[in-house]
């Protein structure tokens, strides 16, 4: 495909904001009682609201209780735009809890569906029809075939937090060194590798519910990777399973991994007294 864009389309939904923090336990403890009670109580009533725009609404917040030394505490945020997980941050700010947090890290992304199998249909069928690439009348067909696929991809563009006990979170770049380089190999290179790589997370498909999204511009790595399931063992199994596939061998960076077990709203005034 030497005349078409390098670039495979893409896919975006939910604006997503992954937050790391560190409890202040000493400053905790020096608290009265009927102080604490009130803090827990005042910030569970913030994160319900958090979780769920209504009783009955998908989790679109969830709070876990992270294990190691990099944090205490991880909340995800998948919302309809940055504007609103802006919100949520000076929401959080406000609650008198947040005074014992200290940000640790922080990701920002937006849910990404990457098109490798249908971007080189939807480039010969432009093509086809006799449009040259970048044309208005090439970016018109490209749009139509976006909106047709959003459309159809709705419900993964836009998830719910998964109903799972743990996650792992952790960055991921493609590799632009000089010698091994992902941006310049062929698009039906590239193509061939995704889908290789996409076959091994399809056999875990019902162990593990992933969920990838964008940052390119908008955070630190290319990609942010959630993991959720109810058995942290399959983790590993995926993630050293997918490290002998060529595109992780040969073109993937990876950056820290956290791991969380998910903590319920209802639950947290029972981790503030150190029971999980």
């Amino acid at each position: 495909m030497p005349d078409f864009p390098p670039v495979p389309l893409t896919l975006e939904g939910s604006s997503v904001l992954h937050q790391f923090f560190r409890f202040d336990w000493k400053s905790w403890r020096g608290c009265a009682p009927s102080e604490r009670k009130k803090i827990a109580a005042d910030a569970m009533d913030v994160l319900r609201a958090l979780e769920r725009a209504a009783p009955d609404a998908p989790a679109r917040t969830a709070l876990y209780s992270e294990l190691g030394h990099k944090g205490d505490l991880i909340l995800v945020h998948f919302r309809e735009s940055f504007e609103a997980l802006n919100q949520v941050e000076l929401d959080l700010a406000q609650t008198a809890l947040y005074d014992f947090l200290t940000p640790t890290h922080s990701y920002v992304s937006v849910v990404e569906l990457g098109l490798y199998e249908s971007s080189r249909k939807t480039y010969e069928a432009a093509s086809a029809k006799g449009f040259e690439a970048h044309t208005p009348e090439w970016n018109a067909e490209i749009a139509n075939s976006l909106a047709r696929g959003a459309d159809a991809m709705k419900p993964r563009l836009f998830p719910s937090v998964p109903d799972a006990k743990y996650l792992c979170f952790y960055p991921m770049d493609r590799k632009r060194g000089e010698q091994v380089n992902w941006y310049t190999v062929s698009f039906a290179e590239r193509q061939r590798m995704m889908h290789e790589h996409g076959m091994i997370g399809r056999r875990y498909a019902e162990q593990v519910k992933q969920i990838i999204s964008g940052s390119i511009g908008m955070d630190d790595w290319e990609w942010g990777v959630d993991l959720f399931a109810d058995d942290p063992v399959v983790f590993k199994k995926l993630i050293y399973e997918m490290r002998f596939d060529e595109v992780s061998a040969v073109y993937a960076l990876f950056g820290q991994f956290y791991l969380g077990v998910r903590l319920p709203v209802e639950k947290l005034g029972a981790w503030l007294e150190g029971k999980l």
